[in-house]
Parts: C-alpha cells; structure tokens; sequence
C-alpha cells in the first residue's frame, strides 16, 4: 500500500512538473520577445558597462585588440582570467608589452606608478650613454711629490686621483706592473687616494686604499687577487706577463686627499669601455657600479632630469630616489616601456643592441642565468630584472624584449609589488612565454657571448653578492 502511495505521488509530481516547464518556456519567449521589440525602438543601443579593471581578451596566433586598464588592480589566487596573457598572481601588476613596431600585446595598469627595483638601472644606462658615449672610459692617475733612485725606490708619496667603478684586483696588479717598468719597485712614503677611488666594490675609500697597498706588493697580495690577474691574463692570451709577479711595497699607509702642487705625474690607467662595464653591471645588477655611474652623471635627480626632459616623459610618471633601484622609486610601465625603446634606439645609433649590454636568458652569467633555460627558449629573451624582497612588501620587475618564430620582436614591461617576490619571477615568465607562443613559440637572438667581461665579474661576485650588492640570481 506504501509503494502504491509514493508511486502516486511520483506519478502527480511529473504530471504537475509538465505545466511548471510549459509557463517556464511561455515566461522566457515573452521575456525575449520583449527585449527584440525593447532593442528595435532604440536606433543606437548603449553598449553593456565595461568593468574597471582589466579585462578578458581571447589569446590567438596573432596580435590580439589592445586592452587598457586605467587602475591598479588586486588578484588573488582563484580568481578570474583578466586579460589575454595576464596570469593570476596575488598581489599588484603593472604590464605593457608592444611589438617593435608598436601594436600594443597586452596592458594592464599601464599608467600606475610602481617600483621599478633594479629595472631602473636601465634609466641610468641610457642616461649615461647619452651623456657619456658607449667608448667612454673612467681614468685612474698616479703621480708623485717625490724622487726617484737607481736602486728603484720612490721617496715620496704616490698619489692616485680618479675612480672607476670597475676598479678590481687585477687593475691595481696592473698598476703595480706599470710602475715596475718605470723603474719604481718600494715607495718610501703613504699612498693618497682621491674621495672618489673605490676597489673591488668597497665603498670607503680609505678602505680601498689599504686594499691596493696590499695588492700592489706581492708579499702581502690576496690570494684572490693572484687568481683575477692569472684569469685576466690568460683570457687575454698574454701569458708572457705571468712569467714574472709584478709587486711594489708602499711602506707607508692610506691617507685620503688631492694632490699636492707640484706634483709629477707617472701614468694613467683607463677602465674598459663604458659599453663594457654596463653588459657586467646589468648581467649581475650591480648596485655599487650603478650608483657610482650615477654620481658621475650628477645621481638620480640629473638622470631624471635628462630623461623626462629627452623622451618627454611626466615628472609624476617618473620618480627617482637611487640609480641602482635600491629603496623607493617610482615609474609607470608606460613611462619605462619609453625609457626601453630611447635605450635601444640609443644603441642602435652605434651600431649596438640591447645584447651587448643586457643579459640574455640562459646563456649570460648573473640574474638571467637559470631563467629560460629550455631548449626552445634559451636566448629568446634579452631583459633587465629587479628584486626588493622587503620595499613596498616585496617588489619585482622584468623588463626587455623577447624574439619569437614568426619574427616578430615584443618589448615588455612587468612590475609587481606587495607579494612574494619568488612568485612575481614565475608569473613574469608564464606571461612572456604564454606571448611568445601566440607568436608562434620563442626564438633565439643572434648573440654571440662577450666571455671577457663576464669571467672578470665572476671573479668578485661570491664576496660583493655577501655584502649585498648584487641582486640574487633566483
């Protein structure tokens, strides 16, 4: 009896669900034809309300509409696709990406000021080969208030004026083999460094004078600093100067101050081409380079003045409180992506490309090294990084060119803040893989490897990495 009463009332609920269905269908045709005849009357229909944030575009084989987003904007992990590649990552994103020839890629809160971390070392490359020219080179004097005898010791002070950034231990073992073939090989007196002499990244220059005391006599020379001048020399093919240990013993100390009128000259030691020294600081991020760069340029107000005045930039889009990117500067990606394309076009009126000053990923030394290292993406990315774990809640930054199969060239610009900055690196990636594939997969640049420079840097870059001075590499 049971069964017959729930089959009852199965068979009452299907028949009571058939009218439910046809008013359903009856309510939806009439709810349709309401909204045809509602659009007929109106000759031009107001397009639905766009959202505020970025949007979601579909990724093709080929340059996808241009989307803008006017604000900063917040993802968490979860959350929806916003744009064609644009990943989600928690925290706040900044991204202009355009091909060489200008079609904007992707963009996402273009016009808000972020930190740029270290990617504004790029700002002080092209301020500085703007202002000073790629062949540029920091000069190092010696000179001297005293005399020389004929069994070779100077008695007198020797005198050093100038500074490189670049100054390492090879250098001073070069300076000390110049200064044998003058004869000199002891200095009865001090050695006086300029205010502006700095070795091995060491900021104090007092300091930087004990070291090229030290190095200098090869009874008292680091071990290290044997090691960069045998790597120096043999990299260079002049084994003949390894045949010998060039020394001279300054028995005094390190004294900081001018020269003293009167004083004799003895020689001028050059650094390496300017174009040279900023493919090391940018493979590594140097700060310690970047910030004397800097200060030859006049710092950070004279290199924000040149450029918002050269690429017509707006003060409030570009805000700079370092040349190397430590602490807080600001920079939209619309402002940065001009500041990238002047560089590059500065390079190519010398016949040079962003190769011979940026590192390309996979294949230089420093923070691109193990960053697109696949066998299809190795070298398909030439790009500036940045890193603050800390400023803003963590800030990270990639910023430079990749090359895919179709030929095409897209410049990019990424900046995230307030998160974590390991997972800020790996959406950076994804974002810039997922437009190279909409362009037919990555391709290499021709680049062939500048070794010099690089195994010069290597040599400092365990200790200057310890003192903080380089930007991790992963």
């Amino acid at each position: 009896m049971n069964w017959f009463r729930k089959k009852g009332s199965l068979l009452s609920v299907r028949r009571l669900a058939i009218p439910l269905r046809q008013s359903a269908a009856t309510l939806a045709f009439l709810l349709i034809s309401s909204y045809l005849a509602s659009a007929q009357v109106n000759s031009a229909p107001t397009p639905p309300p766009q959202p505020a944030g970025p949007t979601t575009s579909v990724a093709v084989s080929h340059p996808p509409a241009t989307v803008n987003s006017d604000s900063k904007t917040e993802s968490s992990p979860g959350s929806s696709p916003r744009q064609a590649y644009l990943t989600s990552v928690h925290g706040l994103q900044g991204v202009l990406a355009e091909t060489d020839d200008g079609a904007v890629v992707a963009s996402q809160a273009s016009d808000e000021k972020f930190n740029p971390a270290s990617s504004i070392k790029l700002a002080t490359s092209l301020a500085a080969l703007k202002s000073l020219g790629p062949d540029y080179r920091f000069v190092v004097s010696l000179w001297t208030n005293g005399n020389l005898d004929e069994n070779g010791t100077l008695y007198g002070d020797l005198i050093l004026t100038g500074g490189d950034p670049s100054f390492r231990y090879e250098h001073a073992v070069m300076l000390a083999r110049e200064l044998n073939q003058l004869g000199i090989e002891t200095v009865f007196g001090n050695l006086i460094v300029s205010p502006s002499f700095r070795m091995n990244f060491d900021w104090s220059p007092k300091g930087s004078g004990q070291q090229l005391i030290d190095t200098l006599d090869s009874t008292r020379r680091p071990a290290a600093a044997t090691r960069a001048w045998t790597d120096e020399r043999m990299l260079r093919g002049d084994q003949k100067s390894l045949q010998s240990s060039p020394s001279v013993a300054v028995l005094g100390g390190a004294m900081v101050g001018s020269v003293p009128v009167g004083a004799t000259p003895l020689l001028v030691h050059k650094s390496s081409k300017l174009v040279d020294l900023l493919k090391v600081m940018l493979c590594y991020s140097n700060n310690f380079m970047a910030e004397r760069i800097g200060e030859t340029l006049g710092g950070p107000e004279a290199v924000q003045a040149v450029l918002t005045s050269q690429l017509k930039i707006a003060p409030e889009e570009f805000m700079i409180a370092s040349t190397s990117g430590l602490g807080v500067n600001r920079v939209t990606p619309r402002a940065m992506m001009k500041i990238l394309r002047e560089l590059k076009a500065e390079l190519a009126r010398d016949k040079l490309s962003l190769s011979d000053i940026l590192p390309v990923a996979g294949i230089d030394p420093g923070t691109l090294k193990d960053r697109y290292t696949s066998d299809t993406a190795r070298g398909s990315v030439v790009a500036k990084t940045g890193t603050l774990v800390r400023t803003d809640g963590g800030a990270s930054s990639l910023v430079g060119q990749t090359r895919t199969r179709n030929g095409k060239i897209v410049l990019f610009v990424i900046m995230n803040q307030q998160g974590n900055v390991v997972r800020f690196r790996e959406n950076q990636d994804e974002i810039v893989m997922q437009i190279q594939n909409a362009f037919g997969g990555p391709a290499p640049f021709p680049y062939k490897p500048i070794a010099l420079a690089m195994r010069l840097s290597d040599s400092d870059y365990e200790a200057a990495r310890s003192r903080g001075e380089f930007e991790p590499k992963n």
